[in-house]
């Protein structure tokens, strides 16, 4: 008679760790498996050793939801105060003590140190819709939380998440649907551009620049115009440089038809203005050439010093001669040169101007004309770049110069000259102008506009809300829930304005389906109109369309998902 061990250790191939097997059960009592070996018992019976077994945690099910949906809603609560009009500035602190005071979604989320999976999706989204379209970035924040949040509900009545996730998408297409049919198309031309005029001043209203808003709007429609190739409704971006400099106040922000570099004149006696400016645009550096190997080099008496001396002066003076013979009258090089070329440079009359970026050299030979130039022998006249003039500017009494090259021959590339207070205002008014331009860009492609303050989305609220009754399937509570997260955007913009949020929305509604017109909005700046036409508060339809249709893409990813598999710390953290 054979009887078997009172207790046994089956010990999986490689593993670090044993699976002590009773002897009342044939089947060991185990976790569920999630990574580990294949072991059988003494009876022939399967199963799974685990590895690091209690370091992993699991969340399944309705649990894995709504942890992931809580995560994502936390991040939504936190840049909702920034919103509309009247929103707050965020102030973010980076790991290494530099601050960072701005108002734009995208970039306070870039910027905050996320470490849930499933926040950082909404990270993504705001990035996607700045990429993409470039405003818009908090309201595709807040719709995505709304849509999260009214998913919870459903969740707890036991709907199945994909029919959600089917039920949101139906109604995303009638809501797209509505958005379209309000939108209005507007003459991009019209008026002096008051049109594309309007639409910047409604994305740079909610920034800290509003109160310069109507100056900007016209620097940026005459920067996107400058660039634009209309034919095609396209506009180049890198033609347009946005240039920072501390001092001076906001209003002195200007257009340069033409490019910035902030460098000045290699010798302090060179001109500070060349006109006709013909620019040899170089690459190559101011000095002989350098052996590439080792080299030694032995000097014993004074003549063959002076002769290398002369060897060093020649190949200078070649350099400059190749310049003066093209016809150029100003030098402009990538690299720098020492003293000799300096002083060289400055008897022969020819200004130079040392250590130019690449990019900067990019425009400068895009903007003139002329090409970028890598050897001294292959200098033409054909090759030059013509400006009418190029000269220095000096800000304040700080002597800080740089170089404007303007009345190029081929004026496609424009500069923004920004000027602040501080550091911070400049790089948050570089970030409200890159708004507003991507906002011109979109009304150029797609000249169609729609309402903003949160009409649009009560628009598209009401038709959801009447497809959803016409809807005869498990879908329409998920198309209802739809329709009353979309109430999230004009909540929040009332509420940011000191306004009553329901009041102020049940008000709104109301108007629109008394008075049949969609572009009625919140007030947020209490004019006591909410047309928001006549407000002239409206953006590209392109954005709106772009939110939802993001938006709903990712809460159905986040529906999607019922089990996530993590560490002990990473559940911690």
């Amino acid at each position: 008679l054979l009887l078997a061990p009172t207790s046994s250790f089956v010990r999986g191939k490689g593993s670090g760790q044993s699976c002590q097997l009773s002897d009342r059960s044939t089947a060991p009592t185990m976790a569920m498996p999630m990574a580990g070996q294949m072991a059988v018992d003494e009876y022939g019976n399967p199963f799974i050793i685990m590895q690091e077994q209690e370091k992993k945690k699991r969340l399944k099910g309705i649990q894995a939801h709504k942890a992931n949906i809580l995560a994502a809603k936390s991040i939504a609560e936190t840049i909702r105060s920034s919103m509309g009009p009247k929103g707050m500035d965020k102030m973010v602190v980076g790991p290494d003590g530099d601050v960072l005071v701005t108002n734009d979604g995208a970039t306070i989320l870039e910027k905050m140190d996320v470490q849930h999976h499933i926040a950082k999706l909404l990270v993504d989204l705001s990035k996607s819709q700045d990429d993409e379209i470039g405003d818009g970035t908090t309201g595709i924040v807040v719709i995505a939380g709304a849509l999260l949040e009214q998913a919870i509900c459903l969740l707890d009545k036991g709907i199945h998440p994909l029919r959600i996730a089917t039920g949101y998408e139906k109604a995303c297409e009638v809501a797209v649907g509505k958005i379209e049919e309000i939108a209005r198309t507007v003459d991009i031309q019209a008026d002096n551009q008051a049109a594309i005029l309007k639409a910047a001043g409604t994305a740079l209203g909610s920034k800290v620049v509003s109160s310069r808003k109507d100056q900007l709007a016209r620097i940026c429609v005459d920067a996107v115009l400058a660039v634009a190739t209309l034919e095609r409704r396209d506009v180049n971006f890198d033609l347009i440089k946005v240039e920072g400099k501390v001092g001076g106040k906001l209003e002195e922000t200007q257009l340069i038809n033409g490019i910035i570099v902030d460098k000045d004149f290699s010798h302090p006696q060179m001109p500070k203005v060349v006109r006709d400016a013909k620019m040899a645009i170089l690459t190559c550096p101011f000095e002989p050439p350098k052996p590439k190997t080792k080299h030694k080099l032995d000097i014993r008496t004074a003549e063959d010093y002076k002769k290398l001396h002369d060897n060093e002066q020649q190949y200078f003076r070649d350099q400059i001669k190749y310049i003066k013979e093209a016809g150029a009258n100003l030098a402009i090089c990538q690299w720098g040169f020492d003293d000799e070329a300096n002083h060289l440079l400055y008897q022969q009359k020819l200004p130079a101007v040392r250590w130019v970026g690449g990019v900067e050299l990019e425009l400068i030979a895009i903007a003139t004309g002329g090409r970028i130039v890598p050897r001294f022998e292959e200098l033409t006249p054909e090759k030059l770049g013509k400006a009418g003039i190029v000269r220095e500017m000096t800000f304040g009494t700080t002597k800080e110069q740089m170089l404007v090259i303007e009345d190029c021959s081929n004026s496609k590339a424009v500069t923004i000259l920004v000027r602040g207070g501080n550091q911070m205002v400049v790089d948050e008014a570089k970030r409200c102008i890159h708004d507003a331009n991507c906002c011109v860009r979109n009304l150029i492609r797609d000249p169609r506009v729609v309402p903003g303050g949160g009409a649009s989305e009560v628009a598209a609220t009401l038709a959801v809300q009447a497809a959803s009754d016409r809807e005869q399937t498990i879908e329409q509570y998920s198309m209802r829930a739809f329709a009353s997260a979309l109430d999230a955007v004009p909540m929040a913009l009332a509420e940011n304005s000191g306004l009553s949020p329901i009041g102020e929305m049940a008000a709104v509604k109301a108007k629109q389906t008394t008075t049949g017109n969609s572009w009625h909005g919140v007030d947020c700046m209490e004019t006591g109109i909410t047309d928001m036409w006549e407000q002239s508060v409206y953006e590209a339809c392109a954005s709106k369309c772009s939110q939802f249709r993001l938006a709903t893409q990712v809460v159905k990813m986040i529906l999607k998902i019922d089990d996530v598999i993590t560490s002990a710390d990473g559940m911690e953290e």
